[in-house]
């Protein structure tokens, strides 16, 4: 079957993958009690079964030690020595924040300007539905055995898959994994993520006073640990916006394809002269070396405070580091600095959260190599080779299980999908192209030698 066969049978199949991609969104899967009912996930993961099993797999549904549910699947073809693909995606998501920041309901597929929004629409359901169109344009037409691993707590970061994978190794072992949950550098420009940083997650909780004290009585030399939290964050970056952790290099460089600084800030939805923090080139800083963002402060709200000083305060904090440091050292190296910037003698505490292991993919295999080909016929374009500034551990997990499998990550989540923020979308044209890249590179992958 040929690429324009191909694509033509894609392009056919597009309205079934908006309505089934508007099924799947509609279920609110967010692997989190507190927010949303279990049962959510669970339905999530019942319809990602059936749809695998509608498309030839032998499935079933795997309990992991978080207590999420994995669906897991094989499919083989008639050629024993064929070499076997791994297809990864998950089907949980982010919870929505504010829904009045939303243009549309979130958990609706709604279409507008060209784009189909939603909370998941591109990560990581968006990614589930381009494995089943190339599937489909394929039909029985795939020379290579399938597995399949559709997880559903990676959002959450709680390793249900990343502890089950090691103990069931044979289950998932493959020659090449298709990890389906990154994106191309723009609509349209195809690229293969090889690199991904890592992180450490830390709580830092600064203890100043027995209790609240009034500031008019006590204000001034009494230690106030809202102010005390502040100057310890303050710590954390220079003037010019670089990660300023004690003992964790900041220095690296980004060997690959450049990311443009006006690109960047189009992505980001920056106004065209805004200042980008950080002393290097975009991809330096956000691919190469660490970042912490504050991601949440505990402390008294506006709305109902008090004048009295602040007995107790804590921050939630986010560190990734590029590939080469050791993130259990880096968590180490900013528990130090977090406790040694203690400003007026207040207590300092930081408990660590959880650490994810950062990733390099080795791209000289021949499966890379089909998937160049694949996507240099399906965009017409050359392909880049990306970093991504967010974690995945689990592909760790897969290089350590799987040492000689070849690990390549794509996805239909480019920058204006807007992942883990209010108004994600994808749009559809990158489904469609990824789902044709997928379907010629099973092809070519599993094509026999000679």
């Amino acid at each position: 079957m040929s690429a324009v066969e191909l694509r033509k049978r894609i392009d056919a199949l597009m309205p079934r993958a908006r309505a089934e991609l508007a099924d799947l969104v509609a279920i609110r899967s967010v692997a989190d009690p507190r927010q949303f009912p279990p049962e959510e996930c669970h339905r999530a993961a019942a319809w990602v079964a059936g749809a695998f099993t509608e498309a030839g797999f032998d499935t079933h549904l795997a309990d992991t030690p978080d207590g999420s549910r994995s669906v897991i699947g094989t499919r083989l073809c008639g050629r024993e020595d064929a070499p076997t693909v791994l297809l990864y995606a998950h089907y949980d998501v982010q919870p929505p924040l504010a829904d009045a920041e939303w243009r549309t309901p979130p958990f609706r597929l709604s279409e507008v300007d060209g784009r189909w929004y939603g909370r998941g629409a591109a990560d990581c359901k968006g990614n589930i539905l381009m494995h089943l169109t190339a599937l489909r344009a394929l039909g029985t037409d795939v020379p290579v055995h399938l597995k399949l691993v559709v997880e559903g707590s990676e959002e959450q970061g709680t390793g249900g898959l990343e502890a089950y994978v090691p103990e069931h190794a044979d289950l998932l072992r493959a020659d090449a994994i298709v990890v389906a949950d990154t994106g191309n550098a723009a609509v349209g420009h195809p690229a293969v993520t090889v690199s991904l940083r890592g992180l450490a997650d830390v709580v830092v909780h600064v203890d100043a006073l027995p209790s609240e004290l009034h500031s008019g009585m006590f204000g001034g030399p009494a230690p106030d640990a809202l102010a005390a939290l502040v100057t310890v964050l303050a710590t954390l970056r220079d003037e010019a916006g670089d990660t300023t952790v004690h003992g964790l290099p900041a220095g690296g460089r980004w060997p690959g394809a450049p990311y443009p600084a006006a690109r960047f800030r189009a992505d980001a939805g920056l106004s065209p002269g805004a200042v980008l923090l950080g002393s290097g080139e975009v991809a330096d800083t956000l691919w190469a070396r660490p970042a912490v963002t504050v991601l949440g402060i505990d402390c008294p709200p506006v709305v109902g405070s008090t004048a009295a000083l602040t007995p107790r305060a804590s921050a939630r904090l986010n560190l990734r580091v590029p590939p080469g440091t050791d993130p259990y050292r880096a968590a180490s190296a900013l528990s130090e600095h977090l406790m040694a910037a203690a400003p007026w003698g207040v207590d300092v505490s930081v408990e660590v959260e959880g650490v994810g292991e950062p990733f390099l993919a080795d791209t000289g295999g021949p499966a890379h190599r089909a998937m160049d080909d694949a996507m240099q016929a399906a965009y017409g374009r050359p392909v880049s080779l990306l970093g991504q500034g967010g974690s995945i551990p689990l592909c760790t997990v897969f290089a350590e299980t799987y040492p000689d499998a070849e690990i390549l990550l794509i996805g239909v989540e480019e920058p204006q999908a807007r992942i883990h923020a209010p108004n994600e979308s994808v749009d559809p044209r990158e489904i469609a192209a990824m789902a044709l890249t997928e379907a010629l590179f099973l092809r070519n992958y599993g094509a026999p030698a000679g």
